[in-house]
């Protein structure tokens, strides 16, 4: 056998053990400000995703307003009302997360973090100007697009950079952050909604806002680096060893020293073999499993979050509250979406994963019908906080949950092929929900919701892996 093909035959092995040996020391960094600068740098990344993800909701009454769409309508796949609105955002999201969810594992995650949101943002800007439901729709689609890819690639950044002992609270952190900006589009929804500006239609400012807001992205790419594991896995050894570095001299304490800086010069003279992963590894055993049980999943959480979250002002104004009103009692609720993951970062390392989202989405199912049959503003307030918590609660959980289950060569994928079915999902959902909310009431798309809950709890409960204080597996 040649030289050169005994280089190539022992690249493999010697990239695994020179993954391994990174990942050993991200283990063992300690949880300190310059890692916490890290984790929430991506999320004030991610602060425009969730805005732009959540303005879908709250520019819903300022959408029939102006009478670019109605609330129902008398088809079920009506493309004239809020559901082909809520439909168009998620299947823009299943496109980004099942066909693209490769593009992270393939170019890596600070690359797409970048330019997955500055594409989002383009298309938000053009579907504000349109003057048609057609072109509202069609936009939105591309946007949400943009929004699927950015998501699973900053779900897998965080899992790659935080140690398992703090990969909860991690990510409790970060959904705070991000969450953080459902109050401010609330806010800012009901203001705008209801009045037109300079002669421009609220709803417009709200999502041009938000669209101006995110060029903050050029700022925050220029302190975040590239996921050393990614960089390892896909033979950038000298680049993860010195980001590696870093971040160890960034926690105030000695910089490791590194076994492997010996093989630097071999790597620049004979480039290593990365074999590509592809989907049909997620297709067979052991992953086969995991693929399932998070895809039924997905397909049921969705109603939970999404069947609430986007109709919440609608749900009012059926409910007989004003437009003004509805709005005004959505941001009171909205608080709770960055204070839920917060609370939850005292609890979030102490318990297993599969736990927490089952006993999120019984208190989910338990006061959804609570709020079918209130009418008192109070009592409403109370219950919408209650199940925005807990939805943000069983949100951080699984974030976390399905990346960190998958292997490093094909976790992005992994987790957009399996999150992709509650963009799925959710698309469906609004038609679902509208003919529900038209046909049966209220009481109707809560016991919708409920039952999905049901759902995930036999999934999650009874086959879910125990992932706590598991180290990642980095092949």
């Amino acid at each position: 056998m040649s030289a050169a093909a005994i280089d190539v035959a022992r690249a493999p092995s010697s990239r695994a053990a020179r993954t391994d040996a990174i990942a050993e020391r991200l283990e063992r960094l300690p949880a300190s400000g310059y890692l916490w600068r890290l984790v929430i740098l991506l999320s004030l990344g991610g602060w425009f995703e969730i805005y732009d993800l959540f303005f879908t909701g709250y520019i819903a009454p300022g959408l029939t307003r102006s009478g670019l769409l109605t609330a129902t309508t008398q088809a079920f796949f009506g493309f004239s009302g809020i559901g082909a609105f809520i439909a168009a955002t998620f299947a823009g999201l299943f496109v980004g997360t099942f066909f693209l969810g490769f593009l992270a594992d393939r170019f890596g995650r600070r690359f797409i973090f970048t330019y997955a949101l500055l594409a989002y943002s383009a298309a938000s800007v053009v579907m504000a100007c349109q003057t048609s439901a057609q072109g509202v729709l069609l936009w939105r689609f591309l946007a949400g697009i943009g929004l699927g890819v950015e998501i699973i690639t900053i779900d897998a950044y965080i899992t790659e950079l935080v140690p398992s002992r703090m990969r909860g609270r991690a990510f409790a952190v970060n959904q705070a952050v991000m969450l953080s900006a459902v109050p401010v589009v609330a806010l800012l929804s009901w203001w705008l909604v209801p009045l037109s500006p300079a002669g421009v239609d609220g709803w417009r400012w709200v999502v041009l806002i938000g669209a101006a807001g995110s060029m903050v992205i050029w700022v925050l790419r220029l302190f975040v680096p590239e996921s050393p594991l990614w960089l390892a896995r896909n033979g950038r050894t000298a680049e993860a060893l010195a980001i590696l570095q870093t971040i160890e001299a960034g926690g105030g304490g000695a910089v490791v020293s590194s076994p492997l800086r010996g093989e630097r010069a071999a790597e620049a003279a004979a480039p290593v073999v990365v074999p590509r992963a592809g989907y049909a590894e997620l297709l067979r055993p052991p992953h086969l499993a995991l693929v399932i049980l998070f895809m039924v999943f997905n397909l049921c959480q969705a109603f939970g979050v999404y069947g609430f979250a986007n109709w919440v002002p609608t749900l009012l104004v059926e409910k007989g509250i004003t437009v003004t009103r509805s709005l005004q009692y959505s941001f009171i609720i909205a608080i709770a979406y960055p204070l839920a993951p917060l609370l939850a970062a005292s609890f979030a390392d102490r318990f297993e994963r599969k736990w927490i989202i089952s006993v999120a989405a019984v208190v989910i199912g338990i006061f959804g019908i609570a709020f079918a049959q209130f009418a008192d503003p109070v009592l409403l307030i109370a219950c919408g906080v209650i199940i925005t918590a807990a939805n943000m609660t069983m949100s951080y959980a699984y974030h976390a949950y399905q990346t960190e289950v998958f292997p490093t060569r094909i976790r992005a994928r992994a987790a957009g092929l399996v999150y992709s079915m509650s963009r799925l999902s959710a698309t469906f959902s609004g038609f679902i929900v509208a003919y529900m909310l038209r046909e049966v009431g209220v009481g109707g798309v809560f016991a919708l919701i409920t039952a999905a809950m049901a759902v995930v709890v036999i999934a999650i409960a009874g086959f879910g892996p125990n992932v706590r204080g598991r180290p990642l597996d980095v092949a």
